[in-house]
């Protein structure tokens, strides 16, 4: 598969799992464009010289009934509290799956970020009450202290380096921003709580562990307790879109094990053979419950959220209709000015100084995943603050007091980035022994990769003292493996002595009938001395590789093919290709190929720009630690 002349080569699995920040993100700069797109409509339509039909129509009633019981919303307030209980669902999921799978599953990596949060928002908001203390304003605090996680994330992806760890940290420190918003929102913005709506909300909320055992009703069944849940907090007074972060905290996230798969793709071939209602339904059962509800959600959720909801969000809320009073107004408003202070400046001073708290020793602290000046960097990103920001200024502020709200939010969502644009664009200026000396300071990588490799048993291209390793895992008869194989080549004869390559089975013999005894074809003809001769004859000719052809190879080869021939009849090296299936399994690969850059699994495409840019990243890490 080719796009613009470039191979793009993903696997099925890399295309419908990702990884824990590549999916929630390979959408983010797009995300961004059409949500700044929406607002600038938003402002446009409400200087129209129609301004008034933007309020009549985002004020129009929606009202939905079941017998006695009637919902009635206006349209802003069903995009305010029910479209964006999604958008806050997918930002759970994403956090969750990081804490199962991704960096966070260390959780003391957990503890800065969720202190910088802390501090983004308290000096943020006692900013904001220092400038407007006193005032009409100083109720509305709280529209001071939430960073927009889609605005932020997709202004850290335009300018930003491309540093996974940044993306997570602004990702974590995000979550527990809009977590903390939306209690504020919760306890300080809203006036009457039900308690008896809200147990009801507690109550269905913990049934959704239960839900394991729900068997083939397990979606349905989520899908009614999550309506249960936003009814009935949506009833108690507190604001819904809570429950949506909260299940989205709790739908786990699990890489596939081969043993699901190989079911599905036994059942799939049940149903090519006997074409039976029943077969397909189980096999689709199968197939879906191979992959965790969280990346199920994620997968369906996203694209709807990055392109429709929050955008909607922004073309429901950033509506001002400007003119010389409202921006004589806003220059000395309090409101106005404490919003863009508190964002501008408060959020990255509160970030970075509450992560420099949590690395003290003294405090039992432990060493960031950032550097300082990259800390400063995403800091000054946070600022960005927009969605959570214009619910809680709609809750706490009416009229021109409203528009001045907004206007400092749209203000500040213009500067952060501008300044983070600076702050990186400064760091990129350091000399390179300075830069190196922060990365020293921070955490060591997580090393995904189960078994070190060993020079002695694995097969090895390369210089052995190399500065970068990949590791891959592949099948002789996987297609996409043998469109990665001559990138491979390629990367090899340009990066040179920067670069070690190891190649390990792991042969899918659910899908290819060949491929176990391909593998140990190269282990045979490996003992002969032409392991790498073998295999590059075996991807070569990926349409042939039966026990005649097989023979075929190592006649050619000038192998003893007596010797050759006995040896796959024993099997002898069965045992050596289930070492490499063993590793694999216990590193979490469940599908091919899988590569690992200094044990760190690369996940996304495996061009060669983006196998380059992975291995240069990893040269540069390594040069910065030793």
């Amino acid at each position: 598969m080719t796009s613009a002349g470039k191979q793009v080569g993903h696997t099925a699995w890399a295309r419908n799992l990702g990884a824990p920040v590549r999916d929630f993100l390979r959408a983010e700069t797009g995300g961004a464009v059409v949500l700044l797109a929406a607002a600038l409509a938003a402002l446009a339509w409400a200087n129209s010289p129609w301004p008034g039909s933007y309020e009549s129509f985002w004020a129009t009633k929606l009202t939905i009934g079941v017998g006695d019981h009637v919902l009635s919303v206006g349209l802003r307030e069903g995009v305010n509290k029910g479209l964006m209980a999604l958008f806050f669902l997918v930002v759970g999921l994403e956090a969750k799956r990081e804490l199962d799978l991704g960096d966070l599953r260390e959780r003391t990596r957990i503890r800065i970020p969720v202190l910088a949060a802390l501090g983004g928002m308290a000096l943020p908001v006692a900013l904001y009450l220092a400038i407007s203390a006193g005032g009409p304003g100083a109720g509305g605090w709280g529209a001071a202290m939430s960073t927009d996680t889609a605005l932020a994330l997709g202004a850290l992806s335009l300018v930003g380096p491309p540093a996974a760890r940044l993306r997570v940290f602004l990702l974590t420190l995000a979550v527990v921003d809009d977590l903390g918003a939306l209690l504020v929102i919760a306890f300080a913005y809203t006036e009457h709580v039900s308690l008896v709506a809200l147990a009801a909300a507690l109550a269905l909320f913990a049934l959704f562990p239960l839900l394991r055992f729900a068997g083939t009703w397990r979606g349905p069944a989520a899908a009614l307790l999550g309506i249960g849940v936003w009814l009935a907090m949506f009833d108690s007074g507190v604001d819904p879109v809570v429950s949506g972060l909260a299940i989205g905290l709790v739908t786990g996230a699990y890489w596939p094990v081969r043993g699901d798969l190989e079911r599905a793709t036994e059942l799939a071939r049940s149903f090519r053979e006997q074409p039976t209602p029943e077969l397909a339904y189980s096999a689709r059962r199968s197939l879906a419950s191979a992959i965790s509800p969280n990346e199920r959600l994620q997968y369906r959720l996203h694209p709807w959220t990055s392109f429709v909801i929050v955008p909607m969000f922004a073309l429901a809320n950033a509506g001002i209709h400007l003119d010389v009073g409202l921006l004589r107004d806003a220059i000395t408003s309090p409101v106005t000015l404490g919003i863009v202070v508190a964002y501008v400046a408060g959020k990255p001073l509160g970030i970075v100084t509450a992560s420099w708290v949590g690395t003290r020793r003294a405090l039992g602290g432990t060493r960031p995943t950032l550097t300082w000046p990259g800390l400063a960097g995403t800091g000054a990103v946070a600022g960005t603050g927009f969605t959570v920001s214009l619910l809680i200024a709609g809750l706490a502020f009416s009229g021109g007091l409203l528009d001045q709200a907004k206007l400092g939010i749209l203000g500040a969502s213009v500067i952060s980035p501008l300044l983070a644009w600076t702050v990186f664009r400064i760091i990129a200026l350091l000399p390179a022994p300075m830069r190196a000396r922060q990365f020293e300071r921070t955490a060591g990588q997580i090393v995904d990769l189960s078994d070190d490799v060993n020079p002695e048993r694995d097969h090895v291209r390369g210089k052995t003292d190399a500065t970068v390793t990949i590791v891959e895992y592949a099948d002789f008869e996987c297609p996409y493996c043998g469109r990665a194989e001559p990138i491979i080549r390629e990367l090899l004869a340009t990066l040179g002595d920067d670069l070690r390559y190891v190649f390990r089975h792991l042969p899918l013999g659910d899908v290819h009938p060949h491929a176990q005894m391909a593998a140990e074809a190269a282990e045979a003809a490996g003992a002969q001395g032409a392991f790498w001769e073998m295999h590059n004859l075996l991807f070569a000719h990926q349409d042939a590789l039966t026990g005649a052809d097989l023979g075929r190879y190592a006649e050619g080869l000038g192998l003893d093919t007596g010797r050759f021939g006995e040896e796959l009849r024993r099997r002898l090296y069965a045992p050596r290709v289930g070492e490499d299936v063993a590793s694999a399994d216990a590193s979490g690969v469940s599908g091919t190929p899988t590569f690992f850059v200094n044990g760190r699994r690369h996940r996304g495409a495996y061009d060669v720009a983006t196998l380059t840019a992975a291995v240069r990243s990893a040269r540069v890490a390594t040069a910065a630690r030793t």
